[in-house]
């Protein structure tokens, strides 16, 4: 472990997405003698370079299994790889979220095999922020058996099939909660949902509660109706003062992290 950087950076040329794809690495700076790891993806990686990231690493993980993150910098059609992947949203946003997935299973996860050498991988655990935090959700939901945790701080659970102004309907058209209905319970799996109660001022159904607030305590409901456990599989954080930037998120990422290692 100890002959891998603290940081470092990578770019992929990815056939999926036809384009150079940057991917900072970060690891603890204490001592392991370990031959296995735990790794985290992260959407928006570019966001942890506004964050304390080393320094909390120092503090999580298992001696055993020491915490490696990799961050995933998003690029210019970052709306169009964000999302759900297989169904665009009403203005076609998404709708390269398959080939984003390819990426970090096909081509991504093979690159940071070879950054690892001889180290093996116990868990994968995946997260973002806004819409990449939708992206990370996907993704977990989809390939429970690689994902064994996710991390969404503002996720955009308000993606939906169609436009406010076009007969929407809530119980149909938000993307994900649809979604999540056609999906079964992975006892292993968790989630750490996090929103602000300043994240914005829309209020679609005026009930009194800010939509990013509605969206995420909806997919709670939904998660528990498929037999997700509350507290045991799915953690939420409401931050009083939280607004929908970096500042807020990085207030909840020390949590989350130490989170991934509370099994």
């Amino acid at each position: 472990m100890n002959n891998i950087p603290f940081f470092s950076v990578h770019h992929i040329r990815s056939q999926a997405l036809l384009r150079e794809v940057r991917v900072d690495l970060y690891r603890s700076q204490r001592s392991f003698h370990a031959n296995a790891i735990d790794l985290l993806i992260v959407n928006d990686g570019q966001d942890l370079l506004k964050m304390d990231l080393l320094k909390w690493l120092n503090k999580v993980g298992d001696d055993n299994y020491p915490l490696v993150v990799m961050g995933v910098h998003a690029g210019v059609e970052r709306k169009l790889e964000y999302g759900v992947a297989g169904q665009a949203d009403f203005m076609n946003r998404g709708s390269k979220a398959d080939l984003y997935t390819f990426f970090l299973l096909q081509e991504m996860l093979p690159y940071v095999k070879k950054i690892l050498g001889d180290f093996n991988v116990r868990d994968k655990y995946v997260a973002g922020f806004s819409l990449g935090g939708l992206m990370a959700f996907d993704l977990a939901l989809e390939f429970p058996s690689e994902f064994s945790a996710a991390g969404v701080f503002s996720g955009s659970f308000w993606w939906r099939s169609t436009d406010l102004k076009d007969d929407y309907v809530e119980e149909r058209d938000r993307i994900m909660h649809a979604k999540i209905r056609k999906k079964q319970n992975n006892l292993h799996q968790r989630f750490f949902l996090q929103t602000g109660a300043k994240d914005e001022t829309a209020d679609r159904n005026k009930n009194g509660v800010i939509d990013s607030i509605d969206d995420t305590l909806d997919i709670i409901l939904e998660l528990e109706k498929i037999g997700f456990q509350r507290e045991k599989q799915i953690t939420y954080v409401e931050l009083p003062d939280g607004t929908h930037d970096i500042s807020t998120w990085s207030k909840a990422m020390p949590d989350f992290l130490s989170w991934l290692y509370l099994k």
